[in-house]
């Protein structure tokens, strides 16, 4: 149970650790130049491991696309512009709601992945989401639903360790790693088109 603690407040801290450095004037710059940098690294912690196992080159392309048709909407049509990033925000806060469900399920005692490396390593990379989740949606819609939308990790962890294994058997699949790959190649759009002018000082 402490484990699962440590997951679930891990996000958390990393709202407050993106509130503390980002009052601080100096640290502005470095806050903003963190998040371009752990964006690509959350995809590839990801997607990697599947690309890796199941040899298929797949991931890359669809992560490709999640680029690539955020900004095609965009130039096409002006009315589109504006909530392009709005939606690819959505899209990418629920691939990581649903990869919280999926490490939930993996902290039920019946696990074969449970151990300190794991919650670690689990533990480590949420701090990461909950910093980038508020440097994302703060900007544009205020404290409070970038304060849902870090809840909502952990919420998703929570229900994920009360479903249990079952629930990992329902929703394991090609399908599943795809449809997260599309999502982080949304969010990384956001973060380096639309981020820039949401962050500037």
């Amino acid at each position: 149970m402490l484990y699962l603690g440590a997951a679930l407040v891990a996000p958390v801290m990393g709202a407050a650790l993106y509130h503390v450095l980002h009052s601080r004037t100096a640290a502005v710059r470095i806050v903003d130049g963190f998040v371009y940098v752990v964006v690509p690294l959350l995809v590839l912690w990801q997607i990697l491991p599947y690309t890796w196992t199941e040899q298929s080159l797949w991931p890359p392309l669809i992560i490709g696309s999640g680029i690539l048709i955020p900004t095609i909407l965009e130039r096409a049509s002006n009315a589109l512009a504006s909530q392009t990033d709005n939606f690819a925000i959505l899209l990418g806060l629920s691939g990581l709601v649903l990869h919280a469900a999926l490490e939930g399920v993996a902290f039920t005692p019946g696990s074969d992945i449970l151990g300190v490396p794991f919650v670690a390593a689990v533990t480590l990379h949420r701090i990461p989401v909950g910093f980038v989740i508020w440097w994302l949606i703060r900007p544009r819609h205020g404290e409070l639903a970038a304060a849902a939308a870090v809840v909502s990790v952990p919420v998703a962890t929570a229900l994920g360790y009360v479903a249990g294994i079952e629930f990992l058997g329902e929703w394991q699949g090609q399908g599943l790693e795809l449809y997260q790959a599309f999502v982080a190649g949304s969010l990384i759009h956001v973060v380096f088109h639309q981020g820039r002018h949401d962050h500037r000082h």
